[in-house]
């Protein structure tokens, strides 16, 4: 039975428990005819006997009966004893004699004689307290038996029809019921890795078929949410290391080109690592974003510290473009609900734009909003145009407020939002009347 399918396993045994049933039905109600029908014996042969006793007579301690028997009336099996000599007895088989005999003088009782199928009851003949004679009523067991047999025989083909029409019905109703499954199994097998679009669309589940249908397009959305995760890590990986790549084999490609003075060179290495520098900052934030999105424990961190140590790792490049970076801490301490190294990842991409763009001063300031943690990073620079507002955050993108000589790849604010997104927050745009105001959220605890 194991090497059956669920289909067939289940027709087995709703077959096997509707025949147990049905043959327990049948059993059980021929039980309960059989001792019917015996009852309704024994009610027959107290009437009879009672009536018999009804038209006896006693004279001087003798019975008499006060007709002349009838051998062809249908209460004929009738036998009177005076004493034990019998006064009216009917015809019969010589075994039915025997046992009317033998019942004669006795108690009150019941008595069968199989070989005429019939049964017997004796009755005691009772004047002035003191027994006079014997009663004994007779009945053939013929007619009870055969409603019995016919009985047994219609019970049994009834239970025949009935396990025949379960089976059949149970074959329907399991092929419908599992008619989805089935059809799931080759949808599932057709589908391949490219395909994350693909659901079983059963509809609103109501029952459990439906419900695991339901179940498994669920499991598909996250599996393909997982899959366009790591197609879009690999996409922007490819993408935003080309920038730093082709700037760091350019620069080293000029310094081989001839040879140079030292100060040369060093001018040449230093923006190799510059570049370098950018590529790490670069693959660690992406990385740090993978992290976010497939690891549900994040950690957290003290606001007021994130903002600090973002603030120490862009000391260096604001003091290169005299820049003045300022912390504007919270009234009460506040926490964010990631850790710290991946809070600061955001920043710093901000901050380092303040600072590409900013005049004189760039502002951190940490706040507590609606629904998260906001960090507000607001430079004194030319802002951003409207026709940008969007654009800025795409990979690759440069604003052009700041002319030529805002360097930089166009990676800061893409990574900075990819990050912040991974970690239930965001980074968008603020309207301000002066300069550039960015604002990165993050979930507080």
């Amino acid at each position: 039975m194991s090497r059956l399918g669920l289909r067939g396993r289940l027709t087995i045994v709703v077959s096997i428990g509707a025949a147990l049933a049905l043959a327990a039905l049948a059993v059980g109600f021929n039980l309960a005819l059989d001792s019917s029908l015996h009852h309704d014996a024994d009610q027959v042969l107290l009437s009879r006997a009672s009536a018999a006793l009804d038209t006896l007579t006693v004279r001087h301690g003798q019975v008499h009966s006060a007709e002349a028997p009838d051998q062809g009336a249908v209460d004929a099996q009738v036998w009177i004893y005076s004493g034990r000599r019998v006064v009216e007895q009917p015809r019969g088989p010589a075994p039915v004699q025997r046992v009317a005999r033998s019942l004669a003088g006795g108690p009150a009782r019941f008595a069968d004689e199989p070989a005429a199928d019939t049964r017997l009851y004796a009755v005691p003949v009772v004047r002035s307290g003191r027994r006079v004679g014997t009663v004994v009523a007779g009945l053939s067991l013929e007619p009870y038996e055969r409603t019995a047999s016919r009985a047994l025989v219609a019970s049994a083909i009834f239970a025949a029809a009935a396990l025949l029409l379960i089976v059949a019905g149970s074959v329907w109703a399991v092929r419908r019921a599992l008619r989805p499954v089935a059809q799931m199994t080759i949808e599932a097998a057709t589908w391949s890795q490219r395909d994350l679009d693909h659901r079983f669309n059963a509809g609103e589940p109501h029952d459990e078929l439906t419900r695991l249908a339901a179940t498994f397009d669920r499991m598909l959305d996250r599996l393909a949410a997982s899959l366009r995760r790591e197609q879009r890590f690999s996409a922007e990986l490819s993408h935003e290391l080309r920038t730093p790549l082709s700037a760091i084999s350019a620069e080293a490609e000029l310094a081989l080109a001839r040879e140079r003075r030292s100060d040369e060179y060093r001018r040449a290495l230093e923006a190799i690592r510059a570049r370098a520098s950018q590529l790490e900052g670069t693959l660690e934030t992406l990385l740090t974003a993978a992290r976010a999105e497939s690891s549900p424990s994040r950690g957290t961190a003290d606001a007021t510290d994130v903002a600090e140590r973002a603030r120490r790792s862009c000391a260096h490049a604001a003091r290169q473009r005299g820049i003045e970076i300022t912390v504007t801490p919270p009234r009460k301490p506040l926490w964010v609900g990631v850790d710290a190294d991946a809070a600061e990842r955001v920043l710093v991409p901000l901050l380092e734009n303040a600072c590409r763009y900013g005049r004189r001063s760039v502002r951190l300031t940490v706040n507590r909003g609606s629904n998260a943690i906001e960090f507000l990073v607001a430079d004194d620079g030319p802002g951003v145009s409207q026709a940008e507002r969007d654009r800025i955050f795409e990979p690759g993108v440069r604003g052009t407020a700041g002319g030529d000589g805002a360097a930089g790849a166009g990676l800061g604010l893409a990574l900075a939002r990819r990050l912040a997104r991974a970690l239930e927050g965001d980074v968008e745009l603020v309207e301000s009347a002066d300069g550039a105001v960015f604002m990165a959220q993050m979930p507080f605890v």
